[in-house]
């Protein structure tokens, strides 16, 4: 049964996430696997700029089975490209570092064609079973009506809210500094603080149960 993997919070942090991918496919034994990724590829950790063209190749080689979504850091650093009044906030939620790692002094040198990736990024997917975002959803609004802003920022109340949402919702943003992912019966937030030392995690699901069927970990 074709397999899917959800990875969340990569924050440049390369090595980890090829040594997780290479896991995946490990686990998988085929290339009908799916992967989607909840968003935050940049910031903080030493490799923006490596994360970035990794995943852009990954979609290019398997369009359609490499799902990239939208984060709360992307925003931060779109919003800083096009606006320099927003400069300060990215640079103090580790846009420094992505500078860094691209060799520029300021978001306008960013190459053009990252910063394409970046605004063409969805904000979720749906598979039918399962509703992947990148913080979480506004327990107040149905799924098909949530806001950006709430998917690319929110905590609470819906990390605290219980409900059945007609998905499981799988997310990350919220670090997990245990190292564990928090697996709750609505939802899985997969963010393990991979940039704060903790691992990279990935979720696995198929289509026998909404919820996953095991992790992958890479330290």
């Amino acid at each position: 049964m074709p397999r899917t993997y959800a990875l969340s919070d990569i924050h440049g942090c390369l090595s980890k996430l090829e040594g997780l991918v290479a896991q995946c496919r490990a686990d998988a034994k085929d290339e009908s696997a799916k992967f989607v990724f909840l968003g935050d590829y940049i910031d903080r950790g030493p490799d923006t700029r490596g994360v970035v063209e990794y995943m852009m190749d990954f979609q290019a080689r398997q369009p359609g089975r490499v799902i990239c979504l939208c984060g709360n850091h992307e925003d931060l650093a779109l919003a800083a490209v096009f606006d320099h009044l927003e400069i300060t906030q990215w640079m103090v939620n580790g846009g420094d570092a992505a500078l860094h790692s691209y060799g520029v002094a300021t978001p306008a040198e960013i190459p053009k064609k990252h910063v394409d990736w970046m605004r063409a990024l969805p904000t979720h997917h749906d598979d039918g079973q399962r509703f992947f975002v990148h913080a979480g959803v506004n327990p107040s609004r149905p799924l098909d009506r949530q806001d950006r802003r709430d998917m690319l920022w929110m905590r609470e109340p819906f990390l605290s809210d219980r409900r059945d949402y007609g998905r499981f919702i799988v997310h990350g943003h919220t670090p997990q500094k245990g190292g564990q992912p928090d697996l709750r019966s609505n939802r899985v937030n997969i963010d393990t603080a991979a940039v704060l030392g903790g691992p990279l995690t990935a979720a696995i699901f198929d289509d026998r149960t909404p919820g996953p069927i095991g992790f992958l970990q890479e330290a």
